[in-house]
């Protein structure tokens, strides 16, 4: 597995896993920290992956720089960016103001590559800021953080204001740095109200430092933001906070919605009733060739079960025929081989297109 598709593994296993509840304390429930509060316990430093050089964006990513000019982005105005460009890389140019991308996303993947200056300058904020806002609202920061303190909510990888980064994965100023930020937009309903909060997850130079996150609100400076409904997709902006931070290699991967079952997927299934005695006849032991783990199949009641050696405990087989039962909640079947009498003599387990022979044991 290359680099990139293990960042893009991690960071889709992190969103999966959070995704699957997405209930959220409200303000009156929450216990938070104050906002950049010093006192809050910084991140343990680690050791980030090699600086690599940069890699061809995935195909069906939208480059947002490429080294050659701004025409994918505006100034915060809409005007033309006024940034400057050169050898392969953008810089800020302190008071030309913020620039945001002419594309909008919404739930997105986003790569962007930084560097701060060398030798370093300033201290806490003040050293090398400025900051990745997914939406133009949701801001993972960027700063000198390698060897130089500020507060934990604040630093390089920080969601800001809300989530100090899991790690301090810094590189030393003049090394080129990677976000590649998970991001999923809050979800509002008809009436304006919030129905999911935003997600974020972000690999910092090969290291997981946010592990999808759910966003307390837009991020801010001293304040915590409640969220205001707003658009599905919104441009990505970068932050002019006076420092000559670079940026290059910078391209936006838009993630698909996860497709769901609708109504007529409910009633796939046209199941048969069949009494105990009838079930009866399907219980025993399969043994599988070459295997000693048969797979096990019992009754209770009026229900049927097949035991797994990889999966004790019974997987419940609904009755489509005499022959064919489909596993409870997945898309394995079993059919079952019955001689002339109607009692099986072995069974074939299907499932993702591979088949699992096995013939029944006798008593």
């Amino acid at each position: 597995m290359t680099r990139c598709n293990l960042i893009l593994a991690t960071l889709a296993i992190s969103l999966a896993i959070g995704c699957l509840g997405c209930g959220y304390a409200s303000e009156s429930e929450a216990i938070r920290w104050k906002a950049h509060d010093m006192s809050r316990p910084k991140p343990p430093v680690v050791t980030p992956l090699p600086e690599a050089q940069p890699s061809p964006p995935p195909e069906k990513a939208v480059v947002l720089f490429d080294g050659k000019d701004l025409s994918q982005w505006t100034s915060g105005d809409g005007r033309e960016a006024k940034w400057k460009v050169q050898d392969g890389y953008m810089e800020i140019v302190s008071g030309a103001g913020t620039i945001r991308t002419k594309a909008r996303f919404g739930d997105v993947l986003v790569h962007i590559e930084w560097r701060t200056p060398t030798p370093p300058t300033g201290k806490s904020q003040g050293r090398a800021n400025s900051g990745v806002f997914l939406m133009g609202l949701y801001e993972a920061q960027v700063l000198d953080s390698y060897e130089a303190d500020t507060y934990a909510d604040g630093q390089a990888g920080a969601i800001y204001g809300q989530y100090p980064p899991r790690f301090n994965a810094c590189r030393p100023p003049g090394e080129w740095q990677s976000f590649d930020i998970s991001f999923r937009r809050p979800r509002f309903g008809a009436d304006g109200k919030l129905q999911e909060p935003a997600r974020m997850s972000v690999v910092h130079n090969g290291i997981l430092i946010q592990d999808n996150e759910e966003l307390l609100g837009p991020t801010s400076w001293l304040k915590y933001l409640p969220y205001k409904a707003h658009g599905d997709a919104l441009p990505i902006e970068l932050q002019d906070h006076g420092a000559p931070v670079r940026f290059r290699n910078i391209w936006a991967l838009p993630l698909p919605e996860l497709p769901a079952p609708d109504a007529s997927y409910a009633g796939a299934y046209k199941l048969i009733e069949m009494s105990a005695k009838d079930l009866d006849r399907y219980t025993g032991l399969y043994d599988r060739p070459n295997s000693a783990a048969p797979i096990t199949i019992t009754r209770e009641g009026n229900r049927l079960f097949a035991d797994f050696y990889w999966r004790p405990g019974g997987l419940e087989l609904l009755p489509l025929s005499s022959t064919e039962f489909v596993l409870k909640d997945t898309d394995g079947r079993i059919v079952f081989d019955l001689n002339d009498h109607g009692i099986p003599t072995g069974l074939t387990f299907h499932l993702g297109g591979d088949e699992m022979p096995a013939e029944k044991r006798a008593k």
